[in-house]
């Protein structure tokens, strides 16, 4: 997979891609802040992110990751009341990102939704589908994308996933799941901006899209 470092765009097209968002595991807890209804998100442990692709040869995948700064996250909660948003970790008001995050982050292929699936054999992740997709990052402020300036990959893996009728295992397609590591500069970004995660093929179709936000 290449990364992809690209120019500051405004990209107001791109808009509905990131409105439905990822998965968001930290629970959400309602009450009442100065007799004010609020929600509260703790964000102990990281942002969570997850999202569905597919490719135009019928492959489809899952990414699921993670976004961390050693314990900047830990204690970290986000209030939301009719007043506004606040970031909190105790008694003290966060607003910004923290120098440098770490993101890792997941690809593995799976069944498409009803729909999608193409007649015929189905078609499972290969090494050079992964080498062919371009990621590019983005601090996402509205509809803004700006480009995340210092991101780089630091590690990567390939796993075989073990089928669960391990007896088969000679039988059965071989299937893997391919893990990467970023370091990207938070450093100014406000916590009220997403990381926005945009892959695609080489000839520019959008194979997934995803926000790791609080």
């Amino acid at each position: 997979m290449w990364f992809m470092c690209s120019k500051p765009v405004l990209v107001v097209p791109l808009l509905f891609l990131f409105l439905v968002p990822g998965v968001c595991a930290q629970a959400a807890r309602h009450g009442k802040h100065d007799g004010h209804d609020k929600t509260v998100w703790n964000y102990d442990g990281g942002v969570l992110f997850e999202t569905d692709g597919s490719l135009p040869n019928g492959v489809c995948f899952r990414v699921y990751g993670i976004m961390n700064s050693g314990e900047f996250f830990d204690g970290l909660k986000r209030i939301d009341t009719e007043l506004g948003t606040q970031f909190r970790r105790g008694t003290e008001i966060v607003t910004k990102f923290p120098d440098s995050v770490t993101v890792t982050f997941s690809i593995r292929d799976q069944l498409c939704p009803a729909g999608m699936q193409q007649v015929g054999t189905r078609k499972y992740m290969t090494q050079k589908m992964i080498d062919d997709l371009r990621l590019s990052l983005y601090w996402k402020h509205g509809v803004d994308l700006r480009s995340a300036k210092d991101a780089k990959e630091i590690a990567s893996h390939v796993d075989r996933i073990q089928p669960y009728a391990t007896s088969l295992t000679a039988e059965l397609p071989a299937r893997y799941e391919w893990s990467f590591e970023f370091a990207v500069s938070g450093a100014g970004v406000p916590l009220t901006d997403g990381l926005a995660f945009v892959f695609k093929t080489q000839d520019g179709h959008i194979a997934a899209r995803v926000a790791a936000r609080l």
